[in-house]
């Protein structure tokens, strides 16, 4: 065993043992401690976090696991990158800054008809919001695309397709109708042989298939596995970062008992090189 390995296990044991006897423990040390167990983080992750320019983001990067997250897509400088409906730009932000020099984020946003008018407008100026930010020399490494969700599309092959929480949202009637596996296919063709398509979305209970994913706005892990599979993905690792066990997983995500600390699973499929 690693000197670093038997630190890291220490340290595990050290806080588990700390939380089991109500001892108060920092966040700070929280978070590095989710980070150690999570693997390295290479330093052009932590330097791209760190960015002032997304100060107002970083209370959340602890709870949503940012360092850990992008570690396990495996993003480096010099990669291009497909994000799917990019919301506020929390991931973006940081995706830019880390590709940089030679590389680039694509954000796609779908057109989307919400049949709840809070919904469209909070959509509309989420959207609004990006088309301005894009236009910041800060940004300059960031393209925003807009098309119908069944027909996407990318202008060059990328080395990952990115989606925060909105895989689910392809099966539902605001963004359709999508044949998921026609959508599947072409994430498939957006990928450079060897890229990855990195999902992580809202945990439904076992065996719930798609029936989930416009009521609680959860998808059951295995349809996802199987539908990204069916198009020539093979599954290349997943990551419980974000796995939460007081989760029912049967409350809306949206529901204040939940919200913000939903269980989430995350997957990564990579494309063949041959």
């Amino acid at each position: 065993m690693t000197s670093s390995v038997f630190v890291e296990k220490t340290i595990t044991r050290v806080l588990a043992s700390l939380l089991l006897t109500g001892f108060a423990v920092p966040d700070l040390v929280l978070a590095q401690a989710s980070v150690s167990a999570a693997g390295h983080v290479p330093a052009y992750i932590t330097a791209a976090m760190n960015d002032p320019a997304r100060s107002a983001n970083q209370v959340n990067d602890q709870h949503r696991q940012m360092a850990a997250v992008l570690a396990f897509t495996g993003v480096k400088p010099g990669d291009d990158v497909l994000e799917l409906v990019p919301g506020t730009g929390y991931w973006t932000r940081v995706f830019s800054q880390i590709v940089r020099p030679g590389g680039h984020v694509y954000t796609v946003w779908p057109h989307v008809v919400w049949p709840n008018p809070q919904a469209a407008k909070r959509f509309a100026k989420s959207f609004a919001g990006w088309q301005k930010r894009v236009k910041r020399p800060h940004y300059n490494n960031v393209s925003l695309l807009q098309q119908p969700a069944a027909m996407l599309s990318a202008q060059k092959r990328v080395d990952i397709v990115f989606t925060d929480d909105n895989y689910h949202d392809y099966h539902n009637p605001c963004f359709g109708p999508v044949d998921i596996v026609q959508f599947d296919k072409r994430v498939y063709a957006a990928l450079k042989p060897g890229g990855v398509f990195v999902i992580v979305d809202h945990r439904a209970p076992a065996d719930s298939g798609t029936s989930d994913t416009n009521t609680l706005h959860r998808i059951d892990p295995a349809v996802v596995k199987q539908e990204v599979e069916s198009v020539g993905f093979v599954f290349d690792g997943s990551s419980d970062a974000l796995l939460n066990p007081k989760d029912p997983l049967t409350l809306r995500i949206f529901d204040e008992k939940i919200r913000g600390h939903t269980s989430q699973f995350i997957y990564r499929f990579r494309k063949p090189k041959g």
